[in-house]
């Protein structure tokens, strides 16, 4: 029986993307331009270069690795393998194997661990946490093994619609560019050189487009990096015109700061005005800090930029738990780098009540002063909070049929650290100013100007 065969003329983009050997290879364009076919085809003719090698497929989710990943691959290269939906394997009949696997966490590091792999694809990489793609870098290379011969290329190669500009592919491809990271970028859909529109249908773009905002158009039909709004936004009262304001640090105000713990701890920086405004000034976020590390950071912020202001500084209540590591917790670690912060209670019997807490800064959205301000506004240089309102801090859509239906709480992602910091701040400033029930204690500023007594 003939061997088959496949017809397909890569576009300019992908030809040059198809005829590089980089280590780390990313192909970025709009949605419909042929980017999952050429990772698939690349991956086969490196596969079929290197008999009995191994490779992995990484999606984000099952359910689309299964419908879409999958249904990709096997529409091009059903005759030259056969695939076992037991163990998620395609094997080449070179005896290479494909193992498609779906990592959306950062927690599947585990499923990672194990692998010995000669390369990897990662399918729609922007929806993929960063140290997943920082493992998958250590599993390439090693299979066949050294005493084997090795493999004559190793790598991985990604696809993916753009990202925001804070996104780890932003960071790493376009301003780390690390040796060794190269990535392709194709035009918009509706250039002169689109790619691939003789494959789609008449006036794809164009119709795609119909009833979508700016922000939808420019990712997925102009290939441009943006933010798009997924899920129910937590603080749909955000009015980017009107909340996104120049705030003017005046050092006589004391100081609110609210801190969220965790892995990716982050601090916002907050004054009250005379009339009764909260201006949002600065911010601090971090991935992947202790909370020795964090502490440390925002020690320094504080004496170099904000030396000599009265602070108060209020955390999140899970701070008072204690590590696993070293038995301490972050308000302890904390107080021994010279910073006094204590817990932001909502009151009553759970005194961490999300609601409340998002109460706390929706009353000061919707409010206006006596000077007819608004009552809460963030300085445009907070660009994650101000990312985190206008949408990135979310409800994320429960994948179930019928009627929307969203999750009970916030997605944690990389703006929902930054945004329950402005809430403990916010719930730290009722604190200060109210006693409210018999169990709340009021809180007193703390004067952190006295650098003789080890204080900020």
């Amino acid at each position: 029986m003939p061997r088959p065969e496949i017809t397909y003329k890569p576009s300019a983009t992908i030809a040059a993307f198809l005829d590089d050997d980089s280590f780390v290879r990313g192909i970025r364009g709009p949605v419909g331009s042929g980017k999952s076919v050429a990772c698939t085809l690349d991956l086969f003719t490196r596969m079929e270069a290197q008999p009995n090698s191994r490779w992995a497929v990484v999606r984000n989710t099952f359910p689309e690795l299964r419908d879409t990943t999958i249904n990709t691959w096997m529409d091009w290269l059903r005759p030259f393998g056969e695939f076992k939906h037991t163990t998620m394997t395609w094997t080449s009949r070179n005896g290479s194997e494909v193992l498609f696997r779906a990592l959306d966490r950062p927690d599947d590091i585990g499923k990672l661990l194990s692998l010995e792999l000669t390369g990897a694809w990662v399918n729609e990489a922007r929806q993929i946490p960063r140290p997943i793609i920082d493992m998958l870098q250590t599993r390439v290379g090693r299979y066949p093994s050294k005493r084997d011969g090795g493999p004559d290329w190793f790598g991985i190669i990604l696809d993916t619609n753009s990202p925001d500009d804070f996104s780890w592919w932003f960071k790493l491809f376009e301003e780390i560019q690390p040796d060794g990271w190269r990535q392709f970028v194709q035009p918009g859909g509706t250039e002169p050189d689109a790619e691939n529109v003789d494959n789609l249908p008449p006036d794809y773009y164009k119709r795609i487009s119909q009833g979508k905002d700016a922000a939808w158009i420019d990712v997925y039909v102009n290939g441009n990096y943006g933010f798009i709004v997924d899920g129910r936004p937590v603080y749909p009262q955000w009015q980017d015109k009107v909340h996104a304001s120049k705030a003017n640090k005046q050092n006589q105000l004391p100081l609110i700061v609210g801190l969220d713990f965790g892995l990716t701890p982050a601090a916002v920086f907050v004054q009250q005005t005379e009339t009764g405004q909260f201006q949002v000034f600065d911010e601090l976020v971090t991935e992947e800090f202790s909370a020795v590390e964090f502490a440390d950071a925002l020690g320094a912020l504080l004496r170099s930029a904000y030396r000599g202001r009265k602070v108060n500084i209020y955390g999140d209540p899970a701070g008072e738990q204690r590590s696993q590591v070293d038995k301490r917790t972050p308000f302890m670690v904390l107080k021994a780098a010279g910073i006094h912060a204590v817990p932001a209670s909502t009151g009553g019997k759970n005194p961490n009540d999300m609601t409340l807490r998002v109460e706390a800064v929706v009353r000061n959205l919707t409010r206006l002063t006596m000077a007819g301000e608004p009552g809460l506004i963030i300085d445009p240089g907070c660009r994650y909070l101000r990312r985190a309102m206008a949408g990135g801090y979310k409800f994320r859509l429960k994948q179930i049929s019928g009627d929307e239906q969203f999750h009970e709480f916030p997605e944690k992602n990389l703006y929902s650290h930054v945004a329950e910091a402005l809430q403990y701040a916010m719930v730290g400033a009722g604190q200060a100013r109210a006693v409210v029930g018999r169990d709340q204690v009021k809180a007193k500023p703390l004067d952190y100007s006295n650098m003789d007594r080890g204080l900020i």
